[in-house]
């Protein structure tokens, strides 16, 4: 069986990784990859974004089946060229991937689904953005409509933040043509848990609960990233907590696509903040967070293939997705500059280190050049350790981090710190 992964960051790497590990023992193609990539997969130079050459290459290739890591090939309607070809691709439609290019469109499809989330208003002029953020209370969160890549999303604490936000997305076009339409939201005041689920458009297994760490500095300081971390599974999501979410949020939005005519089927990926236990949902991706990813599919028991073909079939009823009992803990190193501007093309060293049981050195941003593999992103690299604990897990993650390098490097020493702590 021969097998398509679109896309070159941390997440494709472990879904190529995951993949391979199938008994079944498919035939992995990547496109474009990275240099960790390589070594599972034959790298494909085309790029996710390239439609109408993925779908060459896949007919030209006898490709079985096509798996979509990143949001933009499902925005740009890879899934609709690919269904209408009758080639076999895992993801939502474009109209279905709306859910996460367009955070309006979403705020909508949660109200019909009568779903918790932040009270918000949309707008597609400055001015009446401006004197709206004007009277309303602090903190607000400033929301570009569009796919800004995780970084379209401002907490501001003032009315100058809020002011400038308004301007760097409307006016000064900062996100491109993603802020030409804003959200302004009201701020929740809790704690961040992610939860994603496999569907078929019908039915929902839910993915073990996960946690990011979304700002760049050690104790949630500093910038917005992509994710500089993540741990798996987050006990925040006690099994009341989980139940309740598949309940109220997951298959009511999938019941709603379905009746709307526009089934979702792929990974949907739920952003939640959960206030004083109960959830609200933040966002919601078309695709697997990352690196979430990281974490949950290292304790995925079941065969990773054996999943997606029962989602892209519409059998996933007929399937029980079951897991490991161990926990999991990834660490994001990160360019210098990270998330703002980098220099890439530095050598990575030790990564022949990674070489120890229970950890994982998943590439994001590498390429391979005159035989060494060097820095070709923001993020780099994901380090996951795997235990029978979550200390056993961060240990065995931060013991490898350590002794990887690059010029600039930067990560954060806390992953995971907010569940260890809960614990003392």
């Amino acid at each position: 069986m021969k097998i398509l992964v679109v896309g070159s960051g941390g997440r494709e790497h472990a879904i190529v990784w995951k993949l391979a590990q199938s008994p079944r023992q498919p035939q992995l193609f990547c496109a474009p990859g990275n240099a960790g990539i390589e070594a599972l997969a034959t790298c494909v130079p085309t790029t996710a974004d390239d439609v109408a050459g993925l779908k060459a290459f896949v007919e030209k290739q006898r490709i079985d089946l096509t798996v979509v890591g990143p949001e933009v090939p499902l925005a740009l309607g890879i899934a609709d060229e690919f269904r209408r070809a009758k080639l076999n691709i895992f993801g939502p439609t474009k109209n279905a991937a709306r859910l996460e290019a367009s955070k309006i469109f979403s705020k909508d499809i949660m109200a019909q689904a009568k779903i918790r989330t932040a009270q918000a208003r949309s707008f597609d002029k400055q001015a009446d953005a401006l004197a709206y953020v004007d009277q309303h209370e602090l903190p607000v969160v400033i929301k570009a409509d569009g796919l800004a890549q995780g970084k379209g999303v401002i907490i501001a604490t003032t009315r100058e933040q809020a002011r400038h936000a308004i301007v760097d997305s409307m006016e000064k076009a900062v996100f491109g043509q993603a802020g030409k339409q804003m959200l302004i939201e009201q701020f929740l005041d809790g704690e961040e848990l992610t939860i994603m689920a496999f569907t078929d458009g019908r039915t929902v297994a839910p993915m073990l609960p996960a946690q990011d760490h979304k700002r760049v500095g050690d104790g949630d300081t500093g910038l917005n990233t992509g994710g500089m971390g993540a741990y798996c599974p987050a006990p925040l999501a006690t099994p009341a907590l989980r139940e309740q979410v598949a309940r109220e949020i997951l298959q009511p939005i999938v019941d709603t696509m379905a009746r709307l005519g526009s089934p979702f089927q792929g990974v949907l990926y739920a952003g939640l903040m959960i206030v004083k236990q109960v959830p609200y949902v933040l966002e919601f991706n078309a695709r697997m967070g990352d690196p979430e990813t990281q974490v949950v599919l290292p304790l995925l028991k079941t065969d990773l293939l054996d999943v997606i073909e029962a989602v892209v079939e519409h059998r996933l009823d007929q399937l029980r997705v079951e897991w490991h009992d161990d926990h999991a803990v990834c660490v994001v190193m990160t360019s210098g500059g990270y998330p703002g501007s980098y220099q890439n093309g530095f050598p990575i060293h030790g990564l022949e280190s990674h070489a120890v049981e229970g950890v994982t050195v998943f590439h994001a941003g590498t390429i391979r050049k005159n035989h060494a593999i060097v820095t070709a992103g923001g993020r780099v690299l994901g380090i996951t350790g795997r235990g029978k604990t979550l200390a056993e897990a961060q240990a065995m993650a931060y013991g490898v981090a350590e002794k990887i390098s690059f010029e600039g490097c930067h990560y954060r020493h806390d992953i995971a710190h907010r569940a260890l702590a809960a614990r003392v």
